[in-house]
């Protein structure tokens, strides 16, 4: 007899924990706060997840291993390298809706950064996440889009402006974040967008000179060389 299927999904699950975190600061939220969200019962995340710390790692490990996924899913949506790699950007800030949900985010930053199981996923997030810009970066250079470069120090700077425009933008809080990624990564960018460095001098051509009448008379204009040659002759 085959085992009862699960009516909530762990994925169904870790996405109303990232719902949850969006509002709730890590020492607010609580198990029952996701069982709500996710509509089951407290019960049901202690027998899948355990503890409230490992519901946050598992939710944190759930993100890292959807990013290379997330990038094939921009690169298959768009054409341009380039702008599959800005909507990447663009389209993670999603989850930062309003000022507030960027002070929660710092909040559980702070557990990234402090606890060594939740840093080592961190960091493994940061890794892949700079492999794949890289790759979008080389492939826009092989389809002319970008002058060659170090697409491995860019890819690193597009990393640390798009994490400082989220704090840019919770401060000045002025239109949505995903238009300040895209504004602050074409500002970056755009030195290095090959059509905007390789503009090519439109020179006019000479006409040839024309006399009172209006006809050619380059054929009958004598050369400084044959003028010489003239003047030699003459005085043989």
């Amino acid at each position: 007899m085959s085992p009862r299927p699960r009516e909530t999904s762990d994925s169904e699950i870790l996405a109303a924990v990232a719902r949850v975190m969006q509002r709730c600061s890590p020492l607010d939220l609580t198990l029952a706060d996701v069982a709500k969200e996710a509509g089951v019962v407290p019960a049901t995340l202690i027998q899948r997840f355990g503890t409230k710390r490992e519901l946050l790692l598992a939710n944190c490990k759930s993100w890292t291993a959807e990013v290379a996924g997330q990038f094939a899913s921009v690169r298959k949506k768009h054409g341009s390298p380039l702008k599959a790699l800005i909507e990447f950007f663009a389209g993670s800030s999603a989850f930062l809706a309003t000022p507030e949900s960027v002070a929660y985010f710092l909040a559980y930053f702070q557990i990234d950064l402090t606890d060594p199981e939740f840093h080592a996923v961190l960091l493994a997030q940061f890794v892949i996440v700079h492999a794949e810009a890289k790759k979008l970066l080389d492939n826009a250079i092989a389809v002319s889009e970008l002058e060659p470069c170090d697409t491995g120090a860019l890819a690193r700077l597009i990393q640390q402006v798009n994490g400082g425009c989220m704090l840019d933008w919770a401060v000045y809080r002025k239109g949505p974040l995903d238009v300040w990624v895209r504004r602050s990564l074409n500002a970056l960018l755009r030195p290095y967008r090959l059509s905007s460095n390789s503009k090519v001098k439109r020179i006019r051509p000479r006409l040839p000179p024309r006399g009172m009448d209006g006809k050619d008379i380059s054929r009958s204009r004598p050369t400084i060389g044959s003028g010489l040659r003239s003047s030699y002759q003459k005085g043989m």
